[in-house]
């Protein structure tokens, strides 16, 4: 593929678009992004991350340009995210970083859909019964934003291979269900000098942290005993609103937002968020 004439292709393709203040875009629509790709043998990703270096926003990414400028967009098309766990805050988690315009997503999930997971798992439908929560993964996200390149690990991940997967990401998001695993994941991406993005839910409750290689995060503190949810359920509205968050930390930090340094507490029973914030360390 010449680069050059890719990105003459897409100057050449981009439309002004008048915005309702007056002012004005220039867009790359929808339907030139998949023709310029077949036409020059490349992925769709390739054409939209030609476009944003010429400050030419994909018109998928429209809706995103009021919060994301075209280098902010640029930096999500190019990252790379790991998310461990695909239930029910990986499933709204794969979707929504999908949608934002995350390049790269590997997730890593080594079950299967089973009925207990129809309540609150994006991915969970009844046809999907017995099938890998990866395989489906892969589906949404083809079908969601083809300009992401979605990579499934159908294991449940520990040691070496947990510790090799963290290697090289932008952000890892710890999307756990329980407490077992969560010290592992966060000492994991902390060797690999990775910030994690986690979340922990119960009931219509939960936490959502963003931790730094160097520092300590609530798992370390909660320990590898019993959750909460394993009394509480999880009900689908507080993996939602969890995932949200946490999406949104993931976009704070690959666009290299300002960051919060703290854990926020939420309760969506009595509509209570609290932020805890930290000193900088």
């Amino acid at each position: 593929m010449n680069d050059a004439l890719l990105s003459a292709a897409v100057q050449d393709a981009a439309e002004s678009r008048t915005l309702p203040d007056g002012g004005s875009r220039t867009l790359l629509s929808f339907a030139y992004s998949q023709a310029l790709a077949d036409r020059f043998g490349c992925t769709t990703r390739e054409v939209d991350c030609a476009a944003l270096r010429q400050d030419i926003l994909p018109e998928r990414y429209e809706h995103n340009a009021r919060l994301l400028d075209c280098a902010e967009q640029l930096r999500l098309c190019n990252a790379h995210v790991l998310i461990v766990g695909l239930g029910g805050l990986g499933g709204h988690l794969t979707d929504l970083l999908a949608r934002l315009g995350v390049g790269r997503i590997t997730g890593a999930d080594g079950d299967v859909f089973e009925v207990s997971n129809l309540n609150r798992q994006l991915l969970a439908s009844e046809s999907a019964l017995g099938v890998a929560k990866v395989r489906m993964a892969a589906q949404h996200v083809a079908a969601v934003n083809a300009s992401v390149w979605f990579e499934g690990v159908h294991e449940h991940l520990a040691g070496d291979r947990m510790r090799e997967l963290c290697r090289g990401k932008d952000v890892v998001v710890d999307a756990l269900g329980g407490l077992q695993q969560r010290i592992e994941l966060a000492e994991a991406a902390a060797a690999a000098g990775v910030p994690i993005v986690s979340a922990v839910i119960a009931g219509l409750s939960g936490y959502v942290t963003t931790v730094f290689p160097g520092e300590t995060g609530p798992a370390e503190l909660l320990g590898t005993g019993i959750a909460a949810e394993e009394f509480l359920g999880t009900p689908s509205p507080v993996a939602a609103c969890a995932a949200a968050m946490q999406s949104t930390e993931v976009m704070r930090i690959i666009t290299g937002r300002p960051r919060v340094h703290g854990v926020l507490f939420f309760d969506l029973g009595d509509r209570s968020f609290q932020n805890v914030l930290f000193d900088d360390m």
